[in-house]
């Protein structure tokens, strides 16, 4: 459903783009054009192949950074006897030297639902939250469309994060203190898991840490509209990573809210949420609407709107001071939630 400036269900002819952060506009257009290419079903095969080579996965001597982190590859079962055969990998790894039970954040990786891995984002969150927080991160390399499509790949995050839980005294980790959190479609994937845990009565996570996140298909709101052409990310690359991702259940009006968490109608008895978005970009709406429904249903929800802020931003432009309060906010909120401080 279109969300028009009236509230009437219209989008207005006009669509004047909101203006960008002007240190995050000068890096922007510096850009390679691949950067802001748009994913279309023609291309998605040609983009797939140019994404593993952009971001290949580092081997575990090189995740270690010279002794500073102990990681490992587990590998998890799917569905033990169930028609979803196989095993997930996921990665773990833990500031080295660290004794006891840590606190954890279980990471659902980026991409679109179409690219991406669970160990190039490893080295970004060892350095700017396993050390400062002492906390251990478990990454998980979940399938990706249209080679799996959902529920595919959701299985594969609960899979590893139940498999986690079961595990923990071994893994050292606390089972009373994860954080599920993601970036993009990952975001997206960690709003659908903790609906899902929360639905089937299973282990509920303390937190929810939401970036981007890609979370209704219908790819409708004004926000999609009025970033059209103009966000890296815009509705045309949406568009085809959700029909990757969902096939022919793609726009139906009776997806699952776990296939698109924007859809879900009840938002209660989720865990406290970080949310966050740029106001120049095609995820906001939803992404605010998302917080705004927790709130509605007596939830914790803890809003960040970057002004001028495009999709990506702190990913293309890391050292520009939007993309630093964007971590400094973000670390600050997992060190309440995981440290009680």
């Amino acid at each position: 459903m279109a969300a028009g400036a009236a509230g009437d269900g219209s989008v207005p002819a006009v669509r004047q783009a909101p203006p960008l952060d002007a240190e995050l506009a000068a890096v922007l257009a510096k850009a390679d054009a691949a950067a802001r290419e748009p994913l279309t079903w023609e291309n998605l095969a040609s983009r797939q192949s140019r994404d593993a080579v952009a971001r290949p996965r580092p081997g575990l001597e090189r995740l270690a950074d010279g002794g500073r982190f102990e990681v490992a590859e587990l590998r998890v079962p799917r569905d033990p006897g169930g028609p979803d055969a196989g095993e997930v990998t996921v990665v773990s790894a833990r500031p080295a030297g660290s004794e006891g039970t840590l606190p954890w954040l279980y990471y659902l990786h980026g991409g679109g639902m179409v690219m991406g891995n669970a160990w190039s984002v490893l080295p970004r969150l060892l350095r700017e939250w396993a050390l400062p927080l002492g906390v251990a991160v478990l990454s998980v390399d979940y399938r990706l469309a249209p080679g799996t499509r959902y529920p595919g790949p959701l299985a594969d995050c609960r899979a590893g994060l139940l498999w986690a839980l079961a595990h923990a005294d071994g893994l050292g980790l606390d089972p009373e203190r994860v954080v599920i959190g993601g970036k993009s479609a990952g975001g997206g994937l960690a709003a659908a898991l903790a609906l899902l845990l929360r639905d089937r009565g299973e282990p509920c996570p303390l937190g929810l840490l939401m970036l981007s996140p890609m979370l209704d298909d219908r790819n409708d709101s004004f926000s999609s509209h009025q970033m059209a052409g103009h966000d890296p990310w815009d509705r045309v690359s949406n568009a085809t990573a959700w029909r990757a991702a969902l096939g022919d259940r793609w726009g139906a009006p009776d997806l699952p809210p776990y296939a698109a968490p924007g859809r879900a109608e009840d938002l209660s008895g989720l865990p406290a949420a970080y949310v966050e978005v740029g106001s120049a970009e095609t995820f906001r709406d939803e992404a605010v609407s998302f917080a705004d429904r927790v709130w509605r249903a007596g939830g914790e929800a803890e809003l960040h709107v970057w002004p001028g802020a495009f999709h990506g931003f702190d990913t293309l432009a890391p050292e520009a001071a939007l993309s630093r309060d964007a971590r400094e906010a973000r670390l600050r909120w997992l060190r309440r939630v995981l440290r009680g401080g």
